[in-house]
């Protein structure tokens, strides 16, 4: 949390000095042919470097049913983000930056590389976090993962201090929105809430031991960079996406394209949450239990 702060505070400090947003002026009614399209090789890429070249040079073997239980827990949920909320959070005005192809959504068609986005960003952090834990930040990993899970419980276990801090990241939320930019909900906020709240207010206390907090750290601040490039000088500047200023909480930064809030925190959440969930399938499967007994310390008989 210093880390983050550290650069975090001045940086807002200094973008909140832009009291007039800047505005691209395009007068190319296809300034960025394929531009979505080509663009999720910044995902595409990181997996096929990790995946193909760093991790078995190494001869770093990734826990592969633990890591594909977890991209199959958590890929359909971004899928479900979409199908669902796509056209209350987001629109896609730029048709030309992508494939033309239609994905299914409530409410109309969304670009397919909205769902191919949610996949390979999902594999992405995944595999970074892994690499950073296994090679890079090995140090601090669990050095008796196998031996340390079979002593747990139960792995189900509520963590009240998660909760409270959701209920009040939300409040916060939604009085800035009704004072600051009234009119409409911060929808998408609330789901960021929740997606990071669930796993966290569910698993945070068996988790805490078993996640290498130096390798999360890590992660958050590469797929951050990897995403204010992706967004604040691409997508929403070129209309890859935009978002529907009804369901943000209301606050812009002016000097990248009054992009809301919303799309940087997106990430912070979507990291912590995946983390929490890979963790602790990998418990769960290193302790050789079934999921009856693992996750609620029910033993089969």
């Amino acid at each position: 949390m210093a880390m983050f702060a550290m650069i975090a505070v001045p940086a807002g400090i200094t973008l909140h000095t832009v009291k007039t947003a800047a505005v691209a002026q395009i007068s190319n009614t296809n300034p960025t042919p394929y531009g979505y399209t080509w663009s999720l090789l910044l995902f595409i890429i990181p997996i096929v470097v990790i995946g193909w070249w760093f991790l078995p040079s190494e001869g770093i073997e990734i826990p592969q049913r633990a890591f594909w239980r977890t991209i199959w827990v958590l890929v359909p949920l971004g899928a479900g983000l979409d199908f669902f909320f796509a056209h209350h959070f987001f629109f896609f005005p730029n048709v030309g930056a992508t494939l033309g192809i239609g994905g299914p959504a409530l409410g109309g068609s969304v670009p397919i590389e909205e769902y191919i986005f949610y996949f390979t960003g999902f594999i992405a952090i995944l595999l970074i976090y892994i690499w950073l834990d296994e090679y890079w930040l090995s140090a601090y990993n669990v050095p008796d993962y196998k031996g340390e899970s079979e002593q747990i419980r139960r792995l189900l276990q509520f963590h009240p201090s998660s909760l409270f801090v959701g209920i009040v990241l939300l409040a916060a939320a939604i009085l800035y929105k009704k004072f600051h930019s009234p009119g409409g909900f911060p929808g998408y906020f609330a789901v960021l809430v929740l997606g990071g709240l669930v796993p966290s207010a569910s698993f945070f206390p068996t988790a805490r031991r078993f996640i290498n907090w130096r390798a999360f750290s890590l992660t958050v601040f590469m797929i951050l960079l990897i995403s204010m490039f992706w967004e604040a000088t691409l997508a929403v500047p070129y209309g890859w996406w935009g978002y529907q200023q009804k369901q943000m909480m209301g606050l812009f930064i002016g000097a990248w394209a009054n992009l809301p809030i919303e799309a940087v925190l997106v990430w912070i959440a979507v990291t912590y949450g995946t983390m929490i969930v890979y963790e602790i399938v990998k418990i769960w499967l290193a302790s050789g239990k079934t999921a009856k007994h693992a996750f609620l310390g029910i033993p089969t008989t």
